[in-house]
């Protein structure tokens, strides 16, 4: 049997496996492919939002108003002069008084024992005193009998003298001591309105502790606080007027009586007075009321916020809108006027300037004005508003459609 014949080896071609680097190029390379075959990105405008002011010339200077309170000009805080217990009060807050009525009373029996105590010494003096007048006139008649010398006369006279003396100080301790006695009971000084009791029946007090208050009536005037910054620009305006918080259709004119010198320590704040006259009849104590300062200039001003202000190379100027587009224009500053500032020049009336975000903008640029839109939303919130209220009842509204 003849042998096998052996196959030569055969040798497969091998191929090449492809590397992950190559796919990615390929994938890159197919969607910029795509890309290519589609529409072109459109290209975003830069609109910035930004707040703005119309501008207006305006003759006034200063437009200011202050709340405060109604007070009575002349206020009197009543205490006793003496030290006691009270025993009695005749009025309550709100009460109508006279001169010379009666508010409190204290207990006046120490007082009236301290009384009869001056009023013995006294008597005690005045006898003394009749017995040296007495001595001295037999002594004055053994004298022109000469039975005493001239000296023991003169002793007699300078006697005489001296318990006369003690009689003056002891009427004047009386005198002294019935007063007191009198302190016992606090009448008012003035016709007004009882507006504070600070003490009642039982409470001991010392000499001049105020325990009434009372208003004078008549002249009334206005309490305000005026703050720091703008204690020196009111002082020197004349156009005062003021009105009550209950009745603000009625205006008078006021005047300034009086401003504090020194800050109050609590609320840091100037305390100034206005008077106001007869004619503000309903002006009651305590009523709120409201302090106008007003004052203009000759000319019309145009004012701006400072943060209008945009500097560039020591130069002021402000962004105008027109068109919805920006652009810088130089102004000349005349002053401030608070926190706004008056400018001479670069602008006019009736010109959209932007007053918040003037460091974000660039010449030509579009900007979008805050606030533009309000007046628009009221009316676009209405149909939404009342498209909401159909759909609860559109099962009914389709039955009625149906028949």
């Amino acid at each position: 049997m003849p042998a096998p014949k052996t196959l030569p080896h055969l040798r497969f071609p091998s191929r090449p496996i492809p590397r992950l680097p190559a796919l990615a190029t390929a994938a890159a390379a197919a969607a910029l492919l795509l890309a290519g075959c589609g529409k072109p990105p459109e290209a975003t405008v830069d609109i910035r939002p930004v707040r703005a002011m119309v501008l207006h010339g305006s003759d006034i200077d200063v437009n200011a108003e202050f709340s405060g309170e109604v007070r009575a000009r002349i206020e009197s805080r009543l205490g006793f002069r003496v030290g006691g217990k009270i025993v009695a009060r005749k009025v309550d807050v709100g009460t109508l008084v006279k001169k010379g009525q009666v508010l409190m009373q204290l207990d006046p029996q120490d007082l009236q024992l301290s009384q009869a105590q001056a009023m013995a010494a006294l008597r005690a003096a005045e006898t003394n005193r009749d017995l040296a007048r007495a001595e001295l006139k037999r002594y004055q008649e053994l004298r022109e009998k000469n039975f005493v010398s001239q000296a023991v006369l003169d002793t007699k006279e300078s006697a005489f003298k001296s318990a006369q003396a003690s009689v003056d100080s002891a009427m004047a301790a009386y005198r002294g001591q019935a007063n007191q006695a009198g302190y016992a009971t606090l009448l008012a000084d003035i016709d007004g309105v009882v507006t504070s009791v600070d003490a009642e029946v039982g409470q001991v007090v010392v000499a001049g502790t105020p325990v009434v208050r009372v208003a004078k009536a008549g002249e009334k005037e206005i309490v305000i606080g005026l703050p720091e910054d703008k204690v020196d620009v009111l002082r020197r305006i004349a156009d005062v007027r003021v009105r009550l918080w209950a009745n603000p259709q009625q205006s008078v004119a006021g005047k300034i009586r009086e401003i504090s010198p020194v800050a109050d320590p609590s609320t840091r704040t100037y305390t100034v007075k206005v008077a106001i006259p007869d004619s503000l009849a309903d002006a009651k104590l305590g009523m709120t009321a409201v302090v106008q300062f007003a004052s203009k200039t000759a000319t019309p001003q145009i004012k701006v916020p400072l943060t209008a202000l945009f500097y560039e190379k020591s130069a002021s100027s402000v962004w105008v809108v027109e068109n919805g587009v920006v652009k810088l224009v130089p102004v000349t500053i005349g002053g401030a006027a608070g926190n706004d500032l008056v400018l001479n020049s670069g602008v006019k009336e009736g010109q959209t300037v932007v007053t918040a975000g003037v460091n974000l903008l660039k010449p030509g640029q579009k900007v979008k004005i805050l606030g533009e839109d309000l007046a628009v939303k009221p009316a676009a919130a209405t149909p939404a508003a009342t498209s909401a209220t159909p759909s609860a009842t559109a099962p009914a509204a389709t039955a009625e459609a149906s028949k």
